[in-house]
């Protein structure tokens, strides 16, 4: 991780689970992490956690709701101004609804579409471009994905969550594709963990506070940790390889 210290790097849905470890991981390595999510503050407090452990790096707090295109523009073009760009990109926000294909609100999968999928996008496009005007050849465009990219559990309420993260498969090789295409050495990679003691089934299941405890109580599940862990193995690899995409999951669990 030597060569990243004091480079940029971009980390969103920043403020808590796998997105908040990653940020603070990489600060301890030494990089200028700049972490977004609508909720700054719970960002600011890892902060100043990350000066009082006196990291060599520092975690620089953005608003930003990945779900405004226009505030997503405005975050990169900040970041230009007072970092000069992005040499690392974590796409890590994603969210679930409990909508079924049958029964579900089309605002709710508008929702999931424009976080986990269209967020991801621009934040790629925006972040290669930042790359490609200061000739960074080395950078690393990092999709938090989830095993629900691989296949499909047979529950109505993740099926179209499942959807979009088969998307986000389908697009980090895309993106690698495309910059083989452009002859750069940037690199693309999909990282898909199983089932992560985080937030993300309190969220889903926010009126059922049970069946959101009872989905961490069955097995051991990962720790945010051991997914960051996962993003410090990528990008410490040599820059000649190539890690396209890592599975993950609790061993306990079947699927």
């Amino acid at each position: 991780m030597n060569r990243w210290r004091g480079r940029v790097a971009l980390v969103t849905g920043a403020s808590v689970g796998i997105g908040a470890a990653t940020a603070m991981e990489l600060v301890r390595y030494g990089m200028k992490v700049v972490g977004c999510a609508r909720d700054v503050g719970k960002i600011q407090k890892l902060s100043a956690e990350c000066q009082s452990a006196g990291h060599s790096g520092v975690l620089v707090p953005y608003k930003c709701d990945l779900a405004n295109k226009e505030e997503i523009l405005s975050m990169f073009a900040a970041i230009k101004e007072q970092h000069k760009g992005v040499d690392v990109c974590i796409n890590n926000a994603g969210l679930a609804h409990p909508e079924s294909l049958l029964n579900g609100k089309t605002n709710g999968w508008k929702n999931m579409l424009d976080v986990n999928v269209l967020a991801l996008c621009i934040c790629t496009r925006e972040a290669y471009q930042s790359m490609r005007e200061r000739n960074v050849d080395d950078g690393h465009i990092i999709n938090i994905n989830s095993m629900s990219g691989h296949r499909i559990v047979p529950s109505a309420d993740i099926h179209f969550y499942g959807s979009t993260k088969f998307t986000v498969t389908a697009l980090t090789e895309g993106l690698r594709q495309e910059l083989r295409e452009a002859n750069t050495h940037i690199r693309a990679t999909s990282i898909s963990p199983g089932v992560v003691e985080t937030e993300f089934f309190p969220r889903l299941y926010k009126d059922n506070a049970d069946k959101a405890a009872g989905s961490y109580t069955k097995f051991k599940p990962l720790d945010a940790i051991d997914v960051a862990n996962s993003v410090t193995h990528v990008l410490s690899a040599p820059p000649h390889v190539q890690i396209g995409d890592i599975l993950m999951r609790p061993v306990e669990q079947v699927s």
